[in-house]
């Protein structure tokens, strides 16, 4: 019996939680609908997407182009946000993560990494995980399952973006801020040349069960303007590549771009839940506009120092 009733009131848990946090979701939406102004309101969803996209590309660009720091709290507020918006999603598949944890985590990593380096990186992943067991062990309603979504929401969005610190610190200065900009920039061609490409031409389903807009067709579009950008990388001063290495770079950072779409896009079917969140209006949340980049910026990261390409500065 004593089972049985621990089974219902864990369920009971669930639908609770879930239930608060769709409250949650139509609160912020009602809020962000009220105090837009009127002239936005009425606006078309693409004028939506433009404009919430334009200012997220120019603040993303002032932030890593001013300075070390700037870049350090752009990257600790991305991952910040965005492993709020996955354990939200999480929550909706019945699952109860440890946000707290997760998000304190996932703000430290590019904290630790600006710092410390790779071993700031460990000493993070050590601390989530001492501070978890502590959770699971104290907290009886906690499962094995909570744990591992707690630890994987911090380390899939504060850890992959961390990297880009590596990137970052490579080139003193400027430059090394536009080489940053070049990887964000390789990430969007990717996303743009796929979808523009597969609007026009798209006849072949890359993964119908997943995300059944995308084609082969646009995918193939996508590592066409992934190479593009890293072809026009070999021209930033202090990156000791050529355009042998850009080309396979271009195609490697690109499949894992999209890799990292498609997985958002799993997690998100599984949830039940169109967008990650509601932030950027026409776009989502931060999640849907950073999933690609997750995976590519540490492909990015490793080919780049691994190659020689440029030095491990930390």
């Amino acid at each position: 019996m004593s089972e049985q009733q621990d089974t219902k009131r864990t369920k009971k848990t669930y639908e609770s939680a879930k239930t608060k946090m769709t409250e949650k979701k139509d609160a912020a939406k009602k809020f962000v609908y009220a105090k837009t102004p009127d002239r936005l309101k009425n606006a078309s969803d693409l004028q939506v997407r433009f404009r919430t996209g334009f200012v997220y590309v120019t603040v993303s660009v002032l932030c890593v182009l001013a300075s070390e720091l700037s870049t350090v709290l752009l990257l600790c507020a991305l991952s910040g946000i965005a492993a709020g918006e996955f354990f939200y999603m999480l929550r909706s598949d019945a699952k109860l993560p440890n946000e707290l944890l997760g998000i304190v985590a996932a703000v430290a990593y590019p904290l630790s990494v600006w710092q410390l380096g790779l071993p700031g990186a460990l000493i993070v992943t050590g601390a989530l995980l001492v501070a978890l067991l502590v959770w699971y062990v104290f907290w009886m309603r906690a499962r094995v399952g909570d744990v591992g979504v707690s630890f994987f929401g911090s380390a899939y969005t504060g850890l992959l973006l961390s990297s880009l610190i590596v990137v970052r610190e490579a080139i003193p200065g400027l430059w090394g801020g536009v080489l940053v900009i070049g990887i964000f920039c390789s990430v969007w061609a990717n996303d743009s040349f796929a979808y523009l490409v597969g609007r026009k031409f798209g006849k072949h389903k890359l993964a119908p069960r997943i995300s059944p807009k995308k084609s082969w067709e646009g995918f193939v579009g996508g590592l066409i303007g992934s190479v593009v950008i890293w072809c026009l990388m070999t021209l930033i001063p202090g990156v000791n590549m050529d355009l042998v290495q850009a080309v396979p770079f271009g195609i490697v950072c690109g499949l894992f771009g999209v890799l990292g779409d498609l997985a958002e896009s799993r997690i998100k079917r599984n949830s039940g839940v169109k967008d990650s969140g509601t932030i950027m209006p026409g776009h989502g949340g931060i999640l849907d506009r950073c999933d690609s980049l997750f995976l590519a910026s540490v492909t990015a990261a490793v080919m780049l120092v691994g190659a020689g390409c440029v030095p491990y500065a930390i």
